[in-house]
């Protein structure tokens, strides 16, 4: 599945399933941009890994609720790399707590990074990629934003925002060459899972058919597979990856 000289732009690269994207899509050849919150450090090393595959990689601090940000980011990837083919909307933060708990602060936070950031981010892409009719768009949701979760009411909310924007601008843009399409992951190993309890794997696996937690890489592959031509004639499609949970 060759992306030779395609320009991807990723969105929260440096560290989890975001990292494994990048390095899935830069082994066939494509070249790396990617947005990081904070951690530079992370982001650094990630270049590195990135640059190994023979690619160019540059990676930009970037609030993806921030507009003028986004913008800048974007016209600095089009400058120095060209025109972005392959967009993947994958950032994004939890702010877990009850609903009659939970505070205005951490449902708008949620929504402005998981939701607006993927509006923002779009849009700044977009236009290009309309102009010579061709781009790949895959925004990263959620199991939860199909079934809902306790204690998620805002990333739930966030993930499921993720795919009726999916499917509208899929229909947006459809004419223009563009295909836009969502992954729904599961329960993935990860750093946010590393830390919970035996407890509480064992019960997320009570839900899980396959019985285990899947992996960043199975992510990355279906991204790979629809950013690519193989998959060019699928758009507006949600795609679970969770080892049988919704069915």
């Amino acid at each position: 599945m060759s992306l030779d000289g395609k320009i991807s732009l990723v969105t929260g690269a440096s560290r989890g399933i975001g990292k494994e994207i990048a390095l899935k899509l830069s082994k066939e050849g494509s070249h790396i941009a990617f947005f990081y919150g904070s951690n530079e450090e992370k982001a650094n090393e990630t270049v590195k890994e990135l640059e190994k595959n023979g690619v160019k990689a540059i990676g930009l601090k970037v609030d993806v609720s921030k507009e003028d940000q986004v913008k800048d980011a974007v016209k600095k990837i089009e400058k120095d790399f060209g025109a972005i083919d392959i967009l993947v909307n994958n950032a994004g933060i939890t702010r877990d707590n009850l609903l009659i708990r939970m505070s205005e602060k951490d449902w708008t936070d949620v929504l402005d990074i998981n939701l607006k950031g993927a509006f923002l981010t779009t849009k700044a892409v977009a236009r290009k990629m309309m102009k010579k009719r061709y781009g790949k768009i895959i925004n990263i949701s959620s199991i939860v934003g199909v079934r809902g979760n306790v204690g998620q009411s805002n990333y739930s909310a966030s993930k499921a925002g993720i795919i009726g924007f999916t499917k509208s601008t899929a229909q947006e843009f459809a004419s223009r060459g563009i295909r836009v399409n969502a992954v729904a992951p599961g329960f993935i190993k990860t750093d946010m899972t590393d830390v919970l309890s035996e407890d509480v794997k064992s019960e997320m696996l009570k839900n899980i058919p396959l019985g285990d937690l899947g992996k960043p890489e199975d992510i990355a592959n279906l991204v790979l597979f629809l950013a690519s031509s193989k998959a060019d004639y699928i758009t507006g499609q949600v795609i679970n990856i969770d080892g049988g949970m919704v069915m």
